[in-house]
């Protein structure tokens, strides 16, 4: 019941907020290949908020393909002491548009 309800709620969110068929399917992906029980939209729970990560790179034009990497390869060390643990059964296009998605986030306040 909890997995259904946080996706409802990610349809929800981005039917309201006019967010692009695109961006509603990133939000879908990253919920349902576990992306959302280490990082929060905003703030940092493992590893850090979606937007921290968008506002780190921001401007770099290297940093989608850093990201598409970083998805599927891990690190360790770019966010202090937390590993990035390699999540290999991401495909190739799924990291494509999550990177995507990541690196739109809106700056927090």
């Amino acid at each position: 019941m909890g997995l259904r309800c946080g996706l409802a709620v990610l349809v929800l969110l981005s039917a309201l907020t006019g967010c692009s068929r695109e961006t509603s399917e990133a939000a879908l992906r990253s919920e349902a290949l576990g992306c959302m029980r280490c990082h929060g939209m905003v703030t940092k729970f493992v590893g850090p908020g979606f937007a921290q990560i968008a506002a780190r790179y921001r401007g770099d034009p290297a940093a989608a393909a850093r990201l598409r990497q970083t998805i599927r390869q891990g690190s360790v060390g770019t966010w202090g002491n937390v590993i990035m643990p390699r999540q290999p059964q991401v495909s190739q296009a799924d990291a494509e548009l999550l990177a995507a998605w990541i690196l739109g986030q809106p700056p927090s306040d």
